[in-house]
């Protein structure tokens, strides 16, 4: 069902507002039940790849997030686009490995999709080679 860009802008803001927060709960509130989530990396990053069940969200960002050094992540958005049911989220992520200590900082893109006022769809764009050479240990 098509969802007015309204409702589409407050679903993304909220999105945001609870990443920000590390708020994986509420994140994982605001996704339908059935879901097409995509993100792209290198399979020994447990948290890359496809999830399809809301009960995936919060535990994507629990695995996630102690891989990256507390208080030295930093996220810019630079832009938001919407187009009724189609949100793009635009902007740069710097974060610094836990692991080896390397900072990477990359574009990045996120494309969410809502309807009736959840979100369906989350696929994120991001130079994937910085991402794996800062887990590189060599």
């Amino acid at each position: 069902m098509a969802t007015d860009a309204q409702t589409s802008r407050a679903v993304a803001e909220q999105f945001v507002e609870r990443l920000g927060g590390q708020d994986q709960d509420g994140i994982q509130e605001l996704f339908a039940a059935d879901i097409d989530w995509y993100v792209p990396g290198n399979d020994e990053l447990s948290w890359t790849g496809r999830r399809t069940h809301r009960e995936e969200v919060a535990p994507y960002f629990t695995t996630m997030w102690p891989h990256f050094v507390p208080g030295k992540s930093k996220v810019v958005l630079e832009r938001v686009i919407v187009d009724g049911g189609d949100v793009m989220l635009l902007g740069v992520f710097t974060h610094t490995v836990a692991s080896t200590g390397k900072e990477f900082t990359t574009p990045s893109a996120m494309h969410l999709v809502v309807e009736d006022g959840e979100i369906v769809r989350m696929h994120l764009y991001e130079d994937t080679l910085s991402v794996d050479q800062a887990f590189d240990t060599a």
